[in-house]
């Protein structure tokens, strides 16, 4: 039942972010102008909605979508595929793509998200991981506030790198995501100490969040998921890279083979799919932006530690509330998921998730499965149990499943409502 102090509390807040609101619902409009500058610039036409079939050579639809990319990420290049099956998928081809045996490739933040650790060797055997195939790997921890350690940094470029990784979003860690100035003082360190080292950043949950991309800033390559941001809550599947054309072409050449590259793979008349859905991109990540806003006030403000906290500078879509009982985690993934417009009826519950440790617990009746630019919520199954929220095609549908969820914290005991609400 929806406890109107509850409403009355949300509420409140969403009227106190007035000038948070207006300002990220201002950004929209640059961002925009570079989405139909890329479309003007490419002369987009009804024409390139039209998919071909069989190998896909000279696809002008999947050509012109790259091109309109690349000008979005200010890159030499980029490369949108369905055929990538995830954000996860994409990172694997352009490390693969780009590393060679005997190479050493560096991550100065900290242990990478969970899902790469079979893909670096971390975790598994027997996959054809990268140190199977004989890449070595180090990475640097993050300094206790959870910022990169540039003094170790320095010191690691001692020792020659052929790639350093930067994870630009928090993955299932406590801790700040890398803005967009960070990452740009990584990769001049970087190519100042080794001028042919290449800086690859997993651009997950970041994209328009800040004015520009990493590939703006000195990162050589990028790569991300469709299913997040870039796709403006439409897109079903796929994935990207960016950056240098001759990263992209390697990167291109172990998702398809080599002497193939980039030239094949058709798009499943998904053309017009994904062109919409990169044009509604910045309203998309703008509501969710605000959503996150509001969540991290509410939560803030009943006693959780919250990260980012209200009023802080934002570089990824994702919204982390330390919520210490896995009861009360359980409760607000229910409350979400009862909210979904898809699978409301689910209870969601602990489970096995293919490249993760832990069991996770996972709410998100999306439209696409797994889609994150939609409004959704998991956590591992671990202490301090963290719980992760992000998306939210419009604040409207954060909102409401904001307010169930605290109706049923308040009715369970578990939290006390501000008596003016």
């Amino acid at each position: 039942m929806l406890n109107n102090s509850a409403k009355n509390f949300v509420d409140q807040i969403e009227n106190n972010l007035y000038l948070s609101i207006k300002e990220k619902t201002d950004n929209i409009t640059f961002k925009l102008e570079k989405v139909l500058m890329a479309f003007s610039n490419s002369h987009l036409n009804v024409q390139h909605f039209a998919s071909s079939t069989g190998y896909g050579h000279g696809d002008i639809g999947r050509d012109t979508i790259d091109k309109i990319f690349a000008d979005v990420l200010e890159a030499e290049r980029a490369a949108v595929r369905v055929q990538f099956v995830s954000g996860t998928h994409a990172i694997s081809s352009s490390l693969f793509g780009v590393l060679r045996p005997g190479d050493n490739f560096l991550s100065v933040t900290g242990r990478p998200y969970e899902s790469l650790e079979e893909v670096i060797g971390l975790r598994g055997n027997g996959q054809g991981s990268l140190m199977e195939f004989g890449v070595s790997y180090d990475e640097i921890s993050l300094k206790n506030d959870g910022n990169v350690d540039f003094l170790a940094l320095e010191k690691a470029l001692n020792i020659p790198r052929n790639l350093i990784f930067i994870q630009r979003s928090c993955g299932y860690t406590w801790r700040p995501s890398l803005s967009l100035e960070e990452i740009k003082e990584i990769c001049y360190l970087c190519h100042k100490v080794q001028p042919n080292c290449i800086c690859f950043v997993d651009n997950c949950y970041g994209e328009f969040v800040e004015n520009q991309e990493p590939t703006a800033v000195g990162a050589d390559l990028i790569a991300g998921s469709l299913i997040k941001n870039l796709g403006g809550t439409i897109v079903p599947t796929g994935g990207y890279i960016a950056g240098k054309a001759g990263l992209v072409e390697k990167a291109c050449c172990r998702l398809t083979a080599p002497g193939i590259g980039s030239e094949g793979g058709i798009t499943f008349n998904l053309n017009r799919t994904i062109l919409q859905g990169l044009f509604l991109a910045p309203q998309m990540v703008a509501e969710a932006l605000i959503g996150a806003e509001i969540i991290s006030t509410a939560f803030n403000d009943l006693g959780f530690q919250v990260l980012p906290t209200p009023g802080s500078s934002r570089s990824d879509l994702i919204q982390v509330v330390r919520i210490g009982d896995p009861k009360i985690l359980q409760m607000i993934c229910r409350s979400f998921q009862e909210k979904s417009p898809i699978g409301s009826f689910l209870d969601p519950i602990p489970a096995p998730m293919p490249g993760y440790v832990n069991n996770l617990v996972m709410a998100g009746g999306t439209f696409v499965d797994g889609s994150t630019s939609e409004f959704s919520a998991d956590a591992p199954m671990k202490p301090p149990f963290d719980l992760f929220i992000q998306g939210g095609s419009h604040r409207s549908h954060v909102k409401i499943a904001l307010i169930h969820a605290l109706s049923n914290l308040f009715q369970a005991g578990f939290i006390k409502l501000p008596q003016n609400s």
